[in-house]
């Protein structure tokens, strides 16, 4: 009854404060003159911060500007994406390859910015494949996807892809056990046969370049979600768990019996030492690296056959549980390192232990029991705090640079402010509808730009005007810099966004890449001037080495190609002009268009299966000709004799 009572009062509220906002325009409404200057950023200004917000089932990375809500690019990761010609040019295509083969598809959940010293710094943006496990690693001076390591011995990469603080790892926690090694076993063997994996993917520091550095293998619960240690707690990493009962059917019944699971709190530092010294097990496992070459324009592949696994038994001191209720889901670590916040999806209560403690229990032996081993800290023991917000079903939580936490609530859509230290609730602000995670700028970092909240919620209904059966998911800014928050504008967000990470545009704007220099472009098939154009017959391949400059393509008129021929067409953007890409377009294509930067090399292959003469065409404007940027390739018989020849512009 008193559930009852509390949703019918959050939704009237709610409901209220809608009414309001649309027929009186109040000052406390999202419509409000106030509230819409706020986001309004006038003709030739621009946006103070850039959020990334992952693209859920789209398998890509959205880019938008706070506080317009103006969605600036979609960045293709785990998708082919016609737009450009990811995933479907020669170049693009190995970076969708897996131990699977190829996949074109993922589920895109946890971006996270690369930091140094615990503070963003705007290198790169880290994503997980959340299906088909895989890390992807974003360039941010590109805005383009430069690697994707698939992750063994993983089923729903969930607890990903968060980074140490001076990016040392990014770690992907397994959300499914799974038998290691995969086998045909009878899954109501699951307890104690299925085990969870922790994987730590080390990240070079000058280049990126990811290597899965060890994988620590846990019990066979759910590893839901995970954030590292920063300052005094640094050198450690949270994860939340669930179905600790190690439940295999009804789960949404069966995995929600123990009034606690767990945050199991990894000691990295000191695997690390014990793996450097030569521990671990290097164990056989098929896993695909795919890297992208800037200087070539091109991407590889590597199949990668062991990885080196830890048994956390053989690390005194490295894996402890804290006991939290009740099935967590979000795992935050407040900016200083002392508070680690579990989100117990079922509890109305926030759960906040104190590292120090943790720290304290540890050192005094204060356990509660075992699981697999691993030792159970006493709760009573870790316990900082926690904070009585009357919510329900709280998420997750991000901070401000005041010393505030903000948390969701799903079942209540809400966004509750509070104090940490005091616990005190400060401030409340409903959400419409459903809200998951939240996003604060640098509020996952030792620096949070604590100026605006954005909620990030799963369902639309009466927000937009209707689309069908189906609607874009919704995200809310409020703006925090007061004591109380204020709702101020409402945006549609491609996919499902699951998660944001923000950082100020002074930061990554003037890293931004212009264009790629022609006189440093490495792609084998490059054209760097107009005359080493030229068309290569070997066998039933042909290769056209073609380039482009506003508004020409040369060569444009090709003879000679036969039905059955497999052409591709190797095409270097030769602008040098920021923002002057050009697109190519062949008739019949069974790929996709190709949008080539300037400086850029990309390729397409065609195989034409008709007699004829057919065009292919630019499909970027470029210029006042565009129209007339456009060639023809004659298509002979198999049979043919016709002579391979091309036009230069004669």
């Amino acid at each position: 009854m008193k559930i009852y009572s509390y949703l019918t009062m959050t939704m009237g509220a709610a409901l209220m404060l809608v009414s309001c906002g649309q027929q009186n325009q109040s000052s406390n409404g999202a419509l409000s003159s106030s509230a819409a200057e706020k986001v309004y950023v006038a003709p030739g200004e621009q946006d103070e911060f850039y959020a990334f917000m992952s693209g859920g089932y789209s398998g890509n990375l959205t880019v938008y500007g706070l506080p317009s809500g103006r969605m600036f690019k979609e960045i293709p990761v785990f998708s082919q994406f016609p737009t450009s010609g990811y995933g479907y040019s020669e170049e693009t295509k190995p970076m969708l390859n897996t131990s699977h083969g190829f996949v074109p598809w993922d589920d895109a959940h946890h971006p996270d910015i690369s930091q140094t010293n615990g503070e963003l710094d705007g290198r790169w943006i880290f994503i997980n494949g959340n299906n088909t496990p895989r890390i992807a690693r974003i360039s941010l001076s590109t805005f383009e996807t430069e690697e994707i390591i698939e992750v063994p011995n993983s089923a729903g990469n969930h607890s990903s892809s968060f980074i140490t603080e001076n990016t040392e790892y990014v770690v992907a926690g397994t959300r499914f056990s799974v038998p290691i090694p995969q086998r045909d076993i009878p899954i109501n063997e699951y307890k104690s046969n299925f085990k969870g994996s922790l994987s730590f993917i080390s990240v070079d520091p000058e280049h990126g370049h990811m290597d899965i550095k060890f994988q620590l293998m846990m019990p066979g619960f759910n590893y839901d979600l995970s954030h590292p240690g920063r300052g005094k707690s640094h050198g450690w990493f949270f994860f939340t768990t669930y179905n600790t009962e190690e439940a295999h059917t009804l789960q949404e019944v069966n995995s929600s019996q123990n009034d606690k699971d767990f945050i199991a709190a990894v000691n990295w530092k000191k695997i690390e030492e014990y793996v450097n010294n030569g521990g671990g097990t290097k164990v056989p496992a098929e896993y695909a690296h795919n890297l992208y070459d800037e200087s070539t324009h091109t991407a590889t592949t590597t199949m990668k056959k062991e990885v080196l696994t830890v048994d956390p038994l053989k690390v005194p001191g490295a894996v402890y549980f804290l006991p939290t209720p009740k099935s967590p889901h979000g795992c935050d670590v407040d900016p200083s390192g002392q508070y680690i916040i579990g989100n117990g999806k079922l509890s109305a209560d926030l759960t906040v232990h104190s590292f120090d403690k943790m720290i304290a229990a540890i050192e005094g032996e204060k356990f509660d029991g075992e699981a697999y081993g691993i030792p159970i800290l006493k709760f009573e023991d870790v316990l900082a705090g926690q904070v009585k917000s009357g919510g329900l079903g709280p998420l997750h939580t991000e901070f401000d640079d005041e010393g505030n936490a903000y948390t969701t609530f799903f079942i209540s859509s809400e966004v509750v402010k509070w104090k940490l230290g005091t616990w005190e609730v400060i401030d409340r602000k409903p959400t419409y509808y459903s809200v998951g995670h939240l996003m604060i700028p640098g509020g996952n970092s030792r620096k949070p730009f604590g100026k605006y909240v954005v909620a990030l919620n799963k369902i639309t209904k009466d927000r937009y005007l209707p689309t069908g059966p189906e609607m874009e998911h919704s995200a809310q800014i409020y703006d925090i810099s007061g004591e109380k928050m204020e709702l101020i504008y409402d945006f549609p967000t491609h996919g499902e966004p699951h998660y944001a990470a923000g950082i100020p545009a002074e930061i990554l704007a003037p890293k931004s890449k212009k264009i790629y220099r022609l006189d440093e472009n490495k792609h084998p098939y490059a054209v760097l001037s107009p005359t080493e154009s030229k068309v290569v017959r070997d066998g039933n391949e042909v290769h056209v080495y073609m380039s482009t400059i506003r508004s020409h393509f040369t060569p444009d008129n090709i003879e000679g190609i036969k039905v059955g021929d497999k052409v591709y067409f190797h095409i270097t953007n030769h602008e040098q002009d920021f923002d002057v890409p050009h697109g190519f377009a062949m008739i019949g294509q069974n790929t996709s268009e190709l949008l080539i930067m300037p400086g850029q090399t990309k390729t397409s292959v065609w195989e034409p299966k008709k007699v004829g003469v057919w065009p292919f065409y630019c499909t970027d404007f470029c210029s006042a000709l565009h129209q007339e940027m456009q060639g023809y390739v004659r298509v002979s018989p198999a049979n043919s004799n016709v002579e391979l020849k091309w036009s230069l512009g004669e």
